[in-house]
């Protein structure tokens, strides 16, 4: 029989250990983000033991192509976990079943459409990211065991919203590491062959994907079942409210994704130096990512409880411990990066891009306190379900910072590459900035502006 939601009539340990409470709950959010970047290293290291550099070219082309599918998707991770912790926070356990089994059926739906309806245009979509001859015909391969698995995907996103909303943040830990190991055993039984199998390649990488993925889902859906239960019952109201949250998620996730490319191409249009010198430093930007992500999750679940419960003033609170972490683990990078700026260079970029590297890096360490609070505001406004709001301010960024290197075309700067990453620091000031005036002192009708929050503690 499914638990029901008690947490809500009892004090909330962060009212009373607040630091102690986030720290608590992001490093087992960190350590579930970190894993899957880690089984992609693995793959590559597999795969790259096969004759060739093609196999290593189609599982790059592969994996990129894969993940471009599922951008418009991330709602279903995002939405379910704001609306489970907003009726944590209520103690209404009937709205968080309906949501996480409604998240479940749409994740089932719309990976069955993406399976067969990009399961013929698989060819086109590999040579969109530049694969030919054999390297298409590889990564059509990797792609098609890969769609397989899509369901099973986007259920775990909706599965992980889910516990992250109840504030169980190491369930989606336990889930992502096991995945991930079973993902490595089977890579080294499916690509090489072993047991009489015969070596599958590249296509066994994607089996071993696809098998630890649908395994993952099965115990994600079973864990939901024994926290909230399940119900068929479909509202029109919730998949209408979903559905607006997809449509706000889906335009910011391809705004960003635009920006990036958009990035990228400038960089290798100005030579394979730049392109390589850039490509090492975003990298460690996205990797970078994962740690203040973990705050930005954690705050996302604290406030969504904290408005759910009606007590705006302890959501403010939570947010200006949020702020004040990511500054701190931002600063930290910040740190790191101007001290380990040498290795690695030596590690990752090719000796005649190291003069190209060196400043660009420079200006990526000095801009990560500045993101931390980019990634900060953006939990924290999910947890109030600020999806519109965001969704603007990012487009606002990325038409501004796109104009920028648009400009570029007009005159030629001296370092292209800082130059390029200055855009960036713009784009992220730009995002930082609205996600702040949000809060402090709260413009429109923000949901945690000072006024409404003193209504809240009236009540």
């Amino acid at each position: 029989m499914a638990e029901t939601i008690r947490e809500s009539s009892k004090e909330h340990p962060f009212q009373k250990k607040p630091n102690r409470t986030l720290v608590r709950l992001a490093f087992p959010v960190l350590f579930s983000l970190v894993a899957e970047p880690l089984t992609g290293l693995a793959d590559t290291a597999f795969v790259a033991r096969l004759a060739g550099a093609e196999p290593v070219a189609a599982l790059g082309v592969g994996t990129v192509a894969f993940t471009s599918l599922f951008w418009a998707f991330t709602f279903l991770g995002v939405g379910t976990q704001t609306a489970v912790a907003q009726a944590l926070g209520r103690d209404e356990q009937q709205r968080a079943t309906r949501v996480v089994s409604l998240a479940c059926l749409l994740a089932l739906v719309f990976g069955g459409g993406l399976l067969f309806g990009t399961i013929g245009f698989l060819s086109p979509i590999a040579a969109l990211f530049g694969a030919e001859g054999v390297v298409n015909d590889l990564a059509c391969d990797y792609m098609t065991y890969r769609l397989v698995g899509a369901p099973a995907v986007l259920i775990s996103l909706a599965c992980f919203g889910a516990f992250r909303g109840l504030q169980d943040m190491h369930t989606p830990l336990y889930v992502a590491v096991a995945v991930n190991l079973l993902n490595i055993v089977l890579d080294w039984i499916l690509i090489f062959g072993s047991g009489g199998l015969s070596p599958l390649g590249v296509a066994g990488a994607a089996i071993a994907s696809t098998i630890s993925q649908w395994i993952g889902a099965v115990w994600c859906v079973w864990g939901v079942w024994r926290r909230l239960g399940w119900t068929w019952k479909v509202h029109g109201s919730d998949v209408a409210r979903l559905m607006k949250v997809g449509g706000d998620l889906s335009i910011r996730t391809g705004a960003v994704l635009v920006f990036l490319a958009l990035c990228t191409r400038v960089a290798n249009q100005y030579g394979p130096n730049e392109g390589a010198a850039y490509q090492a430093i975003r990298q460690f930007y996205i990797f970078s990512a994962l740690f203040l992500d973990a705050f930005a999750v954690t705050g996302q679940s604290l406030v969504g409880y904290f408005v759910g419960a009606a007590d705006r003033m302890q959501a403010r609170r939570v947010a200006r411990v949020v702020c004040l972490w990511s500054l701190g683990t931002g600063t930290v990078l910040c740190l790191f990066m101007l001290l380990a700026e040498q290795g690695v260079a030596w590690l990752l970029v090719p000796s005649t891009a190291h003069g190209i590297f060196g400043p660009a890096w420079i200006v990526v360490a000095l801009t990560q306190p500045l993101g931390s609070l980019s990634f900060a505001t953006d939990g924290i406004h999910w947890g109030t379900g600020d999806f519109r709001y965001l969704r603007n301010a990012m487009l606002v960024a990325c038409m501004i910072g796109g104009a920028c290197l648009w400009m570029m075309r007009f005159f030629q700067p001296s370092n292209v590459l800082v130059f390029i990453w200055l855009v960036t620091a713009l784009w992220t000031f730009i995002r930082a900035g609205f996600g702040i005036v949000r809060l402090w002192p709260g413009i429109g009708d923000a949901p945690l502006a000072q006024k409404t929050a003193k209504k809240s503690a009236l009540r």
